[in-house]
């Protein structure tokens, strides 16, 4: 048997809610209730005058006991925009960039995480708004700089994020060349995860590669993870052979 692992990738909205209320610890509280063992965050604000001027990724991972990784698409001074990675496992952050943008800045995050006798290989992102810009995002993290990049034999890959891409699109379709959709893999109906409150759009996703299958996926729709953020949590139970 292999280990089995509970990812999950969520869009936070800088911890803003449905309510406009500004609380980290909410969602901190809603990935609790997740359960999860590795926690894809997009959209995490860190030292914003508008959020606070706290270090959300860092918050976020005291609140669970955990660490984080975080990388800024986005740097005005001191402030800093971007995505993380939070978990109480053993890491090592393997690369942190930008990925090709026209309007607002992206990026991704690489993470190591060793698992028994193989070591994950975690990207996270989250991909711009216009479908042309996606795909040449999308070609970026496909190529040698990420995806394709030297790996150990024994590496296992997963990518998580906000695609901002729904099942018809050019840059969903790439991925599914090179790895496969938890959603898919898990079998059963994919469920959308934007917007929170009434769900519609399935655009955040897990895809996973060789060695990893998905028993299970769930979008967490709870009261309160419809309140958090604009987005719902998408979880996914991997066994890693």
């Amino acid at each position: 048997m292999g280990r089995r692992l509970r990812i999950m990738t969520y869009n936070v909205h800088s911890c803003f809610g449905t309510d406009r209320k500004l609380d980290p610890g909410r969602i901190a509280a809603v990935i609790a209730e997740c359960e999860a063992d590795i926690v894809a965050l997009q959209e995490v604000d860190v030292a914003r005058a508008r959020s606070g001027g706290i270090d959300q990724a860092q918050t976020i991972a005291n609140h669970l006991s955990m660490v984080s990784h975080f990388h800024p698409a986005l740097h005005l001074e001191e402030e800093r925009y971007g995505d993380a990675l939070l978990t109480a496992l053993p890491t090592r952050l393997v690369k942190a960039d930008g990925l090709p943008s026209r309007g607002e800045p992206r990026g991704a995050l690489w993470v190591e995480i060793p698992v028994d006798d193989v070591k994950l290989q975690i990207f996270v992102t989250h991909l711009g708004l216009l479908g042309a810009e996606r795909v040449r995002q999308t070609e970026a993290l496909i190529g040698p700089g990420w995806l394709t990049a030297p790996m150990p034999d024994d590496a296992r890959v997963i990518l998580a994020g906000d695609f901002n891409a729904i099942s018809r699109s050019p840059s969903y379709r790439m991925l599914l060349r090179r790895l496969r959709d938890a959603q898919i893999d898990a079998g059963g109906r994919p469920a959308a995860t934007f917007p929170s409150r009434l769900p519609l759009l399935r655009i955040d996703h897990i895809f996973i590669g060789a060695g990893v299958t998905a028993s299970r996926t769930f979008v967490h729709n709870t009261p309160l993870a419809r309140r958090a953020s604009d987005h719902l949590p998408l979880c996914a139970d991997l066994e890693i052979g």
